[in-house]
């Protein structure tokens, strides 16, 4: 199109240029006519590329809704509820039935005419290539994880499923929830299948793990129907969800013994026979904790440092990065000690934030109500704040829930529930109450901006509702991309006048310095032989969080390679990005433009999201 208006432009300058003689007007007519020729030759071009284009993203469209559509999970996580009377396939045969059509989605994309493509359709196909050439890549890897642990795995998700995506609004929803929990068998047979497997080869978590798996699995089976105590809590969920329907008492009753019948002969002894073959498993288990253990255990850390942080960052890098960034945020931390006028050292004044009774809120049904209340409140103050800095925001509304009284024990600090595809399910900002000493009031609030606003809703619920871009990149996720945004999003309300008591503001750092230790002690364990003692030791004394705390991350590093090295590394770029856009554009750097760019493609590489920022100081400058 530039090409065009510089062609147009001059041969309207000749034309008007008056007095002209025969052999200019000449002149000024032969431009006119290679104008026109060129006109016709672009637009001929742009049909074209605007061909291959639609071509490219309904094949990108196609092949997000054929790995959809071969997982009934995700689609009740998306809100489709065509399959909600099934379960995943988690067999090995299926695992290589997803790697072929992996390779056949590659060669599909590979015919296609690059260079016919416009430049966000060309910027899909190639995130597309990278992503299938990495998950074939990876096949090698394909049992280097730990299906079921403390953090997530089929014997907690299952039930967290049926509880949070599985809505009854008819009786065909009901009769699929009652088909699901007698689908349970098949599905833990395939997870004990793949359990036997891994251990085999010497893939088997640490010691520590199992108890956790084995009491979530059995608290779903206590309680009623399963024994004399309350309603367990999927007879209770679905008791509730029955309740609420607009159908004849009669119809009720039918649908609750059905599933009464269900739980008793399909969940109970689905989940006593994953109990027991975990029972195995653990019997074989040793106390060694990083991946150093697996057959080439470096080589798979390495390659997942590479995923993880979407840099070439090795492992040794990323531990210095760490300890740098605990010495920085100790010195800030250091100034609000004076700020507060405590006398006394920084790992006294951490004794005394983590000891404070100050600081946290009864263990009761009224303290942890007190608590989501405030946490609701400061996002609602937020969302008063976005204009100043955003151009874009979601639709989907937020809300402030506690987790689930079955998952609490083993679940995360906090986290975030991405919104249904069609809006109708809001985001949801989940806070772990369980252990009321692990959730401070000083930091608060820096964890309502990380999961909610302007952390993760803004990002995921954004990026699910982007138009012109294919739904693999609204759903997509790069965990650098991701959590560093949610690390970001905890300084930016600093920089407008938020946190204004200096121990929110030392809640923040504390939140910060967290996310540095994490870079130190993950490739502490996974590349340098860390025990998992060492690693709580190293949380403890750089860190004022409970000693909890420091056990459930080091936990979560062992049993998730990498991933907690995503939000430091990717906060880290965001920063430097923004740092560079404002040296280059000065005066007309506009935070909310900023953001824009960062947002308003989906989720993508640090590499990536480099380019897009290099090209938005570019075309302001």
């Amino acid at each position: 199109m530039n090409k065009i208006k510089t062609i147009s432009a001059t041969v309207s300058l000749a034309l008007l240029i008056g007095g002209c003689s025969q052999a200019q007007k000449d002149t000024a007519a032969e431009a006119e006519q290679s104008a026109a020729q060129a006109v016709e030759a672009t637009a001929t071009e742009s049909v074209a590329a605007q061909s291959e284009s639609e071509i490219a993203n309904q094949m990108f469209e196609d092949m997000f809704m054929e790995n959809v559509m071969r997982s009934p999970m995700y689609q009740s996580y998306l809100g489709i509820k065509q399959d909600q009377d099934k379960w995943d396939d988690i067999s090995q045969a299926r695992a290589d039935e997803d790697l072929e059509l992996q390779k056949q989605h590659l060669e599909q994309l590979k015919a296609l005419d690059v260079d016919k493509l416009d430049v966000q359709t060309k910027l899909s196909w190639e995130l597309a290539t990278q992503s299938l050439e990495q998950s074939i890549a990876n096949d090698k890897w394909r049992l280097y994880n730990y299906p079921v642990n403390q953090m997530f795995g089929m014997h907690s998700s299952v039930a967290s499923l049926l509880i949070n995506q599985h809505r009854i609004g008819d009786v065909a929803d009901a009769e699929a929830y009652i088909s699901r929990l007698n689908g349970l068998p098949r599905l833990f047979e395939q997870l004990v299948d793949g359990l036997n497997l891994r251990a085999e080869k010497g893939i088997i978590a640490p010691k520590f793990v199992y108890p956790y798996v084995i009491n979530d699995s059995r608290n779903i089976i206590t309680g009623a129907p399963f024994d004399d105590g309350e309603d367990s809590t999927l007879w209770a969920d679905f008791s509730k969800k029955i309740d609420a329907l607009e159908i004849e008492d009669a119809q009720k009753q039918t649908l609750k013994d059905n599933a009464k019948k269900a739980l008793v002969e399909s969940v109970k002894p689905a989940y006593e026979s994953l109990i027991a073959g975990i029972e195995k498993i653990e019997a074989q288990a040793d106390t060694q904790d990083g991946v150093w253990k697996f057959p080439e255990g470096e080589a798979f850390f390495n390659m997942a440092l590479e995923r993880t942080t979407t840099t070439t960052l090795t492992a040794k890098e990323i531990h210095q990065i760490g300890l740098d960034e605990v010495d920085r945020i100790h010195n800030e931390m250091r100034e609000i000690m004076k700020q507060v006028g405590y006398e006394g050292t920084l790992q006294e004044f951490f004794v005394h934030m983590r000891e404070s009774d100050e600081f946290v809120y009864p263990s009761t049904d009224e303290g942890r109500q007190r608590y989501l209340d405030e946490a609701t409140a400061l996002i609602d103050n937020m969302k008063t704040r976005l204009d100043e800095l955003f151009i874009t925001k979601p639709k989907a509304e937020l809300i402030v829930k506690a987790v689930e009284p079955f998952r609490e024990k083993s679940a995360g600090k906090a986290f975030y529930q991405q919104p249904s595809m069609d809006g109708s399910r809001p985001g949801t900002y989940y806070a772990n109450l369980y252990d009321m000493a692990s959730m401070p009031t000083y930091q608060m609030e820096a964890l309502a901006y990380h999961e909610g606003a302007p952390g993760h809703h803004m990002q995921i619920a954004i990026a699910q509702e982007l138009e012109g871009i294919p739904k693999f990149r609204k759903f997509g996720r790069y965990t650098a991309y991701t959590e560093g945004w949610g690390l970001y999003s905890e300084l930016v309300p600093k920089e407008i006048g938020l946190y204004e008591d200096p121990y929110s503001d030392f809640g923040r750092l504390a939140m910060e310095l967290w996310r540095a230790c994490r870079l130190v002690v993950d490739t502490g364990i996974h590349a340098m032989k860390w025990t998992r003692e060492e690693g709580i030791d190293y949380y403890v004394s750089n860190t004022p969080n409970a000693k909890a705390d420091a056990v459930k991350m080091v936990e979560r590093h062992i049993v998730m390679p990498s991933q907690a090295t995503a939000y430091k590394i990717g906060m880290i770029k965001i920063l430097e990005l923004r740092e560079k856009a404002k040296a280059e554009l000065g005066d007309k750097f506009d935070i909310r433009e900023f953001h824009d760019v960062v947002l308003a493609n989906g989720p993508v590489p640090l590499n990536v999201l480099e380019q897009f920022i290099d090209k938005y100081i570019s075309d302001n400058k």
